[in-house]
């Protein structure tokens, strides 16, 4: 089948998606109100809380969820087929994606902007957000690590695109101080600097940047010291004002995400690639089963409940207009599906010619897994060679693509992971640890510092098994509290409840699968250390369940005796 056949049936999808049913969202279920003051006016600070031109926190959440996960769970997932692949993440994205980081930025929005752990309290029970705390903390500590992971693999193979990447940095400060200096608008400057980072790009094919004489002099492997130096450049940016670094970069680098998706969809146009991976495919028959691991493999880029710790920890702070949270959450997730989409067209039409060379590349789960970011980088080259671009230009550019969007979705991930500790911290009455923003920045880069070193393959190999697992599972709490939310509210829940009941479902049911492998395996660190771990998320996340359905319960009595009529209560 033609590429260009699936591209643009999914893209109407999508387009169709956003016109219509955010717009029912947005007037039926979360009822938007322009009039309302945001919390960015309220609580500005300068440092967090700053009212934001709908674009600009477009470009931050948007960058901010958009990073390596909606990448390599499609590119591991089209080993079960196209076909499945691309039914979740076009279903997903619609139906349930959309609706939860629409909700949980409106509810945060609504309420100081609280992260959703907190809000679970006020709106769930106090229980329940320990409980939810518990499981965000897991997840969080996860992504931060397979992220570091993920740059640092990326930046010892491609050692071309480290240049163009460090670049970014200095480049985003600079059109942070313009913007915020000068009040004026940052997409001139930005994309002046997008273009010096692409003009870099030769540069770094004649000089490129290894730390392999500087990690041998120190007696360790390059890319643990890469790890090392990404962790430690974390720890500062978490720390700045978000005006500074955070959302410049996300500026520019939604430029990037732009080009790149243009580079894609032309490149699949022109070229009039075919897809010739098979739409399902006879794995062989010890495979991990489909169903229901397709729905966990594939996490961000369908749904993902990273994107509510964002919307409510970092985006709900700059949103100007409580208006603007059509454009900013369901849009964005929209977008992150329009990538996935891309990493399956990456893997099945661009990576291989003929379905010989197809198979060659998926022959199992485990090869499919390992090389799930090498294929969506040559299937993008190669989209990038129907452009006439060089095949080794494209392998840079789809190379400084993935690690300018991992590092992004990493900077704010530690900066969330910040956020949580205090917030864990105060909950324990820990009031030091709670208000010392060093002292809370340096354990959260610590924790997932520690997981990211650990030998072998753990991070990006073993641990992520269970990522895509708790990533889903708070995806579905993260709606629980929401359904709640627009139950006491006097609205209809069912969008939101039908998403919410099939992520508890196929994530309950993929944690039993998964603990299962886990105790039979015959490596340690699964049996020994994500069998226990798995069980404790398992246990977890069904007394969450049990607290929220008890919450809702209670919510839908109470709306019995309430007047259909009676204005909401913010």
């Amino acid at each position: 089948m033609p590429a260009v056949v699936v591209l643009a049936t999914a893209l109407a999808a999508l387009a169709l998606a956003y016109r219509y049913y955010s717009a029912y969202l947005a007037k039926r279920v979360y009822a938007l109100d322009p009039s309302f003051t945001t919390p960015a006016h309220t609580f500005r600070d300068g440092v967090d809380f700053i009212p934001t031109n709908k674009h600009i926190v477009f470009s931050h959440h948007f960058i901010s969820v958009a990073g390596a996960a909606p990448i390599v769970g499609p590119a591991t997932a089209v080993f079960w087929g196209w076909g499945p692949a691309l039914m979740w993440v076009v279903l997903g994205t619609i139906f349930a994606a959309g609706v939860h980081d629409f909700g949980a930025l409106v509810i945060s929005v609504r309420h100081k902007a609280q992260s959703i752990g907190t809000l679970t309290s006020e709106i769930i029970t106090p229980r329940a957000r320990t409980l939810f705390l518990l499981i965000i903390f897991f997840l969080v500590t996860m992504v931060n690590a397979v992220f570091a992971v993920v740059i640092a693999i990326l930046f010892t193979s491609n050692p071309e695109a480290v240049l163009p990447v460090l670049l970014t940095v200095p480049f985003a400060i600079g059109v942070g101080q313009y913007v915020y200096r000068k009040r004026s608008v940052a997409i001139v400057p930005a994309l002046l600097a997008m273009v010096l980072i692409y003009l870099s790009i030769p540069i770094g094919q004649v000089m490129p940047i290894t730390l392999d004489a500087p990690a041998a002099a120190i007696g360790m492997e390059a890319q643990t010291l890469w790890i090392l130096l990404i962790f430690t450049y974390t720890f500062f940016a978490s720390r700045l004002p978000v005006w500074m670094l955070l959302q410049p970069r996300d500026y520019i680098n939604q430029m990037q995400m732009v080009l790149a998706l243009a580079v894609i969809i032309i490149g699949v146009i022109v070229g009039w690639d075919y897809i010739v991976a098979p739409a399902v495919n006879e794995v062989p028959a010890d495979s991990p089963p489909w169903f229901p691991l397709l729905f966990v493999t594939i996490a961000c880029g369908a749904v993902s409940g990273f994107h509510s710790l964002v919307s409510s920890g970092t985006t709900s702070k700059q949103l100007d207009n409580e208006a603007d949270a059509r454009y900013v959450g369901y849009l964005a997730s929209s977008g992150e599906g329009l990538l996935a989409l891309c990493a399956i067209l990456a893997c099945t039409a661009g990576v291989a010619a003929t379905a010989g060379e197809w198979n060659s590349l998926y022959t199992d789960f485990d090869t499919a897994s390992d090389g799930a970011v090498g294929y969506f980088v040559d299937g993008v080259a190669h989209f990038a060679t129907n452009l006439g671009i060089p095949m080794g230009l494209g392998t840079i550019f789809a190379s400084l693509v993935v690690i300018s969007f991992a590092a992004t979705s990493l900077d704010t991930a530690v900066r969330l992971q910040r956020y949580i500790i205090q917030e864990i911290a105060e909950l324990v009455h820990i009031r030091p640890l709670a208000r010392n923003i060093t002292a809370a920045s340096f354990l959260a880069v610590l924790l997932p510092l520690g997981v990211a070193l650990m030998p072998g393959d753990f991070a990006f190999g073993t641990l992520w098994q269970l990522f895509g697992t708790t990533n889903q599972l708070t995806a579905g709490l993260a709606l629980a509290v929401v359904a709640v939310w627009v139950t006491k509210s006097n609205r209809n829940p069912l969008a939101v409840l039908i998403p919410w009941a099939f992520l508890v479902v196929m994530t309950s049911w993929a944690l039993v699968v998964q603990f299962q492998q886990f105790v039979t395996s015959n490596d340690p660190l699964q049996a020994y250390f994500l069998a226990p771990l798995d069980g404790v998320i398992f246990v977890l996340a069904l007394w969450m369940v049990v607290e929220a359905a008890i919450a809702f319960r209670n919510a839908w009595r109470q709306r019995t005796g309430i007047d259909e009529t009676a204005p909401e209560k913010r």
